[in-house]
This record gives C-alpha cells, sequence and structure tokens, in this order.
C-alpha cells in the first residue's frame, strides 16, 4: 500500500469533488472516508486507475451522506419548533442508532464525535468546537473512530452515559449553533427517559426544557443576541419551565446526583427568578461547586467565576478568572463584563473588542462589538 500515493492524490480527488457540487466539508469528509475504504480494500486489489477509484469512492460516500442529512432533515421536520410537554411520540429508528454508534469498542470521547458526525449531522468544525480542540484533531479522532468500528457487528449497543453526552451536544448545537438541532435532542430525550428510568436522563431532559424555555428571549426582533440580564422574562416558556422543573426535583429527590442535574438546578435558578436582580447567585455557586466536584470542567470553571462576581462582587469573579487559562472560549468577554463590573470601562472596551474577534458566531460578535463600541462612546463624553 503506497500511503504517499494516497497523501498525494487527495487534493486533486478533494477538488473534483467540490467541483461536482460538494461543499468542502462534506466533500473532506467523502474523502477521508474514501481514503480509509483504500487502505483496506486495495492490498489485496489495486486498482488499475487509483485516482478514478478515489474520485469514484469519494463521490458515492458524499452521495450516502447527502442522502442521510436529508432523511435526518425529514425527521426534524416532524418536529415542532417548540417540544410539547406530555408522552413523546412512537419511538423511531435514530435513538437506537445512537446506542449502536456508541460503540463498546471505542472510547466514549470517539463515540460521541462518531454519533455527532453520522447521526446528529453535525459537522467536524462544529464537533470540533463543542469539544474546544482544533478541527484538525477532531478530524482525525473520527477518523480513528471509523476505523476502528469498520467491519465490527453493531450488536453492542453503548452505554446509556455516553449518549446522554451526545444529546446533550447535539442539543446545545442546536441551542446556540448553526443548525437547529434541539428540538429533535428533546424529543428523543424524552424517548430515552420514557424508556430508562434514570435520574440523570430526567436530569438532561429538565436540563433542555428549562433553556429552551428561554430560548423566545434570547434574541431581539432583529435578531441580535439578548443576555440572560436584559431578556424580557414575559417571552420565556413558563409552562415548559414548570415542567422541567418538576422533572428535576423527582431526579433531585432519588439522592443520585449527576452533572445534567446539577447543571439543571442552576438552569432552575435562573428561570425561577422574577427579575435578574432577584437571581439567587450565592445558591447558584454552591451549585456549581457540586458541579466542579462532579466534573473537573474548565468551561464550568469559568461560569463559576461569573457567578462568584456576581455573588460577592466583581473582584472575586476576577480572581477566579486568573487562575483559568486565557485561552478558554468567552474567557476575554467574561474578563470584559467583570471589569466593567468593576468600573474599569477602558480595560472592559477593549477586551469586548478582543472577544468580538474571537466570538465563535456572527450574533456573538455583534453582540461584544456593540459593548465596546457602547463603553468607548461613554467615555468620549
Amino acid at each position: 500500500m503506497d500511503e504517499a500515493l494516497l497523501r498525494s492524490l487527495t487534493p486533486s480527488v478533494l477538488t473534483i469533488l467540490v467541483r461536482r457540487g460538494a461543499d468542502f466539508a462534506a466533500a473532506e469528509d467523502a474523502v477521508q472516508d474514501a481514503l480509509i475504504e483504500a487502505l483496506r480494500v486495495w492490498p489485496a486489489d489495486p486498482p488499475r486507475d487509483a485516482k478514478g477509484w478515489l474520485v469514484t469512492a469519494a463521490w458515492r460516500k458524499f452521495l450516502d451522506q447527502a442522502r442521510a442529512d436529508s432523511a435526518r432533515r425529514r425527521r426534524e421536520d416532524l418536529v415542532d419548533e417548540e417540544p410539547a410537554p406530555g408522552p413523546a411520540p412512537d419511538v423511531d429508528d435514530t435513538l437506537q442508532l445512537y446506542f449502536l454508534c456508541a460503540h463498546p469498542s471505542l472510547t466514549p470521547s470517539s463515540a460521541v464525535a462518531l454519533t455527532l458526525r453520522a447521526v446528529g449531522g453535525l459537522t467536524t468544525r462544529q464537533i470540533a468546537e463543542a469539544y474546544l480542540v482544533p478541527e484538525a484533531t477532531m478530524a482525525q479522532r473520527i477518523s480513528r473512530a471509523k476505523r476502528t468500528v469498520s467491519g465490527v457487528r453493531f450488536d453492542q449497543p453503548g452505554d446509556v452515559a455516553t449518549v446522554l453526552r451526545v444529546l446533550y451536544l447535539v442539543f446545545n448545537e442546536g441551542y446556540s449553533g448553526d443548525v437547529d438541532l434541539s428540538a429533535e435532542a428533546i424529543r428523543l430525550t424524552r424517548q430515552l427517559a420514557r424508556t430508562i428510568d434514570h435520574p440523570e436522563v430526567a436530569g438532561l431532559l429538565a436540563l433542555m426544557l428549562l433553556h429552551h424555555a428561554r430560548r423566545a428571549g434570547r434574541t431581539a426582533p432583529d435578531g441580535s443576541l439578548v443576555p440572560l440580564a436584559e431578556q424580557d422574562r414575559s417571552r420565556w416558556d413558563t409552562a415548559s419551565i414548570a415542567e422541567g422543573i418538576g422533572i428535576l426535583q423527582a431526579a433531585l429527590a432519588r439522592d443520585r446526583l449527576g452533572e445534567f442535574q446539577a447543571q439543571a438546578a442552576i438552569a432552575a435558578l435562573h428561570a425561577d427568578a422574577f427579575t435578574a436582580e432577584e437571581t439567587d447567585w450565592v445558591q447558584i455557586v454552591e451549585w456549581y461547586d457540586e458541579l466542579l466536584r462532579l466534573t473537573d470542567n474548565p468551561v464550568v470553571r469559568l461560569n463559576r467565576a461569573v457567578a462568584v462576581g456576581e455573588a460577592d462582587g466583581p473582584r472575586a469573579g476576577l480572581a477566579e478568572l486568573a487562575a483559568l487559562d486565557d485561552a478558554l472560549p468567552r474567557h476575554t468577554a467574561v474578563a470584559a463584563y467583570l471589569h466593567e463590573r468593576d468600573g474599569d470601562p477602558e480595560t472592559a472596551a477593549r477586551l469586548y473588542a478582543e472577544a468580538a474577534r474571537k466570538a465563535p458566531n456572527l450574533a456573538e460578535r455583534d453582540y461584544l462589538t456593540r459593548q465596546a463600541a457602547r463603553l468607548n462612546a461613554g467615555r468620549r463624553r
């Protein structure tokens, strides 16, 4: 097997797929799949025309993925934008696919990445952003996962914890990303909660409902981002909030705390406050402490720094922030907010502008740019 030949052919095969109408990210995935197939097939049956074989195999992979994406979108179209409370519809095969892709032969992180790509329909870039790793690193991880499961029998479904992680990441991408997948994630989590009596499944469903309930208030009529403290709480879905809190209370009563229940408890404290000023930040910090005990996640520590800044003052929040890696996503935006709260508009304006340049999406970039402009205008008066 001449791997150097494969590497040399990759750019031209990718170019051909793009010229045929494939978008670049999908073409990359298709070529990657074709290369894996070549590594498996060519040692025993080398083609006479290596480039032609790769183009044909990659194009077929692209068409297969396009059909799968189209089928997934059709399933999503069947779901109302605002998931209604109550019994879930009859179970389809989507949830089973999540379990099958979370194969025991894969590490949990690889199973999550593969499922998000193969079933969730997320791009490699979106998955990399969710995992806080470079896109190239995630592409390699997905490729290794595909090679691991190539040829294995999918008769050993993965565990619930891995499937919950996938559903959570799909929901987050749908809630704040480029593709609306949040309703589909809620639908599947409802199905899972109906079939598995587990407090963490209930905790994840409660968390999704509580976040989704605030969705209408997250953007202004012009599409601009509205931060939590400034949202019109009359636009929040009180029925979903009540359902989410009820599910959470029942789960917490079982005294088997997990990270999704802890996150849902934080979301419930936000949802339960009639105004931003009435938010119980002291209790939120306590729940973040519980969450850190369960999972020492850097993003959780960043969010806790914000809560400490609200509960104990901005300087206390900045002290917490100083102990964290400033390369964390949204670290600069948090620093800007806390410096503004601490009465330092010059530093805050500079940091808001810097955060805007790092923003993961247009809505956040516009919001942060407006914050910098507001503070700069105030200083000129």
